[in-house]
């Protein structure tokens, strides 16, 4: 984690120098030179590279990441503003991902060779294939304006109350935040559904394959059985790790769902950013998803000891 954590931060810090001086993202276009030097001494700009990258790390430990160059405000509060509406999203397209590849990919493994398997797959390469935002636009058309069944834009907040304890408030906003989550949670989890249920079936058809799942079958256990008692836990390691890489893969895409959805996100936030060349506030939602992904893997690792008690974290001796 250290060393991970510690790129991050070089890389973020580094995006700054990229293009030259960063002083002139600070001033007015029309700022004079005296200004323009003023401004780079205050914000220690002409001190050396190590010392500026030692001032942000000793920032980034108080949680101070610089303020945003559009409203003044510190950029890590606006990215903490956002982010309960973005693990909203991003929790809910996971659940969704991973609540339906399981079951598919299972049933795909035990019907290999069928129609059935051919169409799951079918469907699964056809998943991986959408772009997401035209995905998005499609729902909007099609569900939204033509069926009118879901809105097509807009949130309705749930872990924000939560977090300030209005437990009422958010039971009574749960049914209007589902209906508002449904199409941008399915454009956000296609991709992950399609390819998760396609490992889920090749790790499946593995397991099946093996020398135990035999010896259970020849026992006379039924195939359900089996698939429960044996081969499911086996193979789920596979999945696990992928779990963990996907929820960084659906940070990145939230982006994308987000600006299509005008979901009051972190990703809508930093498409914003990005468009204004606000950087602190890019920079701010870089290491917090950094983090919260490093963090996330960890717990995978963790998860392992659990599917599979083969698998312990002990010290060499």
């Amino acid at each position: 984690m250290v060393p991970v954590i510690l790129g991050v931060t070089a890389l973020t810090f580094l995006v700054l120098h990229l293009a030259g001086d960063p002083t002139y993202l600070y001033v007015s276009e029309r700022a004079t030179e005296e200004e323009v030097a003023a401004t780079r001494a205050k914000l220690g700009f002409d001190r050396p590279l190590y010392e500026q990258y030692g001032t942000y790390v000793w920032g980034l430990a108080r949680f101070d990441l610089g303020n945003s160059l559009r409203s003044r405000t510190p950029a890590f509060e606006l990215v903490m503003e956002r982010m309960p509406a973005t693990l909203e999203l991003t929790f809910f397209a996971i659940f969704l991902a991973v609540s339906l590849a399981i079951p598919i990919g299972i049933f795909s493994a035990t019907r290999r060779g069928t129609p059935w398997d051919g169409g799951i797959m079918l469907f699964a390469m056809v998943g991986q294939s959408i772009p997401s935002f035209w995905l998005g636009i499609m729902l909007m058309l099609i569900v939204g304006l033509g069926l009118r069944w879901l809105p097509i834009s807009g949130h309705v907040p749930v872990i924000q109350p939560l977090l300030g304890g209005d437990f009422h408030t958010a039971l009574a906003n749960l049914p209007d935040a589902v209906r508002h989550v449904i199409m941008p949670g399915i454009c956000l989890a296609v991709f992950s559904l399609s390819r998760n249920s396609r490992l889920i079936r090749s790790s499946m058809l593995e397991v099946l394959s093996q020398e135990y799942v035999t010896a259970a079958r020849a026992k006379g256990l039924a195939i359900r059985k089996v698939i429960r008692r044996h081969a499911f836990r086996n193979a789920l390691i596979p999945f696990v790790t992928m779990l963990g890489l996907e929820f960084g893969f659906m940070l990145s895409g939230v982006v994308v769902i987000e600006t299509v959805f005008s979901w009051p996100g972190v990703g809508r936030l930093v498409f914003n950013a990005i468009n204004q060349r606000d950087i602190p506030v890019v920079q701010a939602a870089v290491v917090v998803f950094s983090l919260l992904f490093v963090v996330l893997n960890l717990a995978v690792d963790v998860v392992y000891t659990i599917i599979d008690p083969r698998i312990r974290l002990t010290e060499k001796t």
